[in-house]
């Protein structure tokens, strides 16, 4: 019984976003502040490569004191939980976005993110 429940919550978290979806997520949820383009920040830092990347070390964007001494390494968990309710995973840090609610988006988005390279 303990190795199906197992299994049954691996699979919630081996969920596969689609990156043509979450291009699309990106473009309505994120784009307005951010860029998918290396070099090129906005109100926000460019999420170019950002999985893999520790929080708050682009050299040319102003971080919030809360996002530098994160000890944060973007990759799907931190992102997952930060882009849901930043507010609430990063308090002090000055995104301005209530967050993502919808799983599937997020997972498309994710997926997204992660070919950004």
């Amino acid at each position: 019984m303990m190795a199906a429940a197992t299994c049954l919550v691996q699979a919630a978290h081996a969920q596969v976003g689609d990156v043509k979806r979450g291009a699309d997520v990106f473009a309505a949820e994120c784009s307005e502040c951010h860029s998918p383009r290396a070099g090129k920040n906005k109100k926000g830092p460019s999420v170019y490569a950002v999985v893999g990347r520790k929080a708050g070390e682009l050299p040319d964007f102003k971080y919030s004191d809360a996002m530098r001494n994160s000890g944060w390494n973007w990759n799907a968990d931190t992102l997952r939980r930060y882009v849901t309710q930043p507010r609430r995973a990063l308090p002090g840090g000055t995104m301005k976005y209530d967050g993502l609610a919808d799983a599937n988006a997020l997972e498309d988005l994710l997926a997204y993110l992660s070919s950004l390279k």
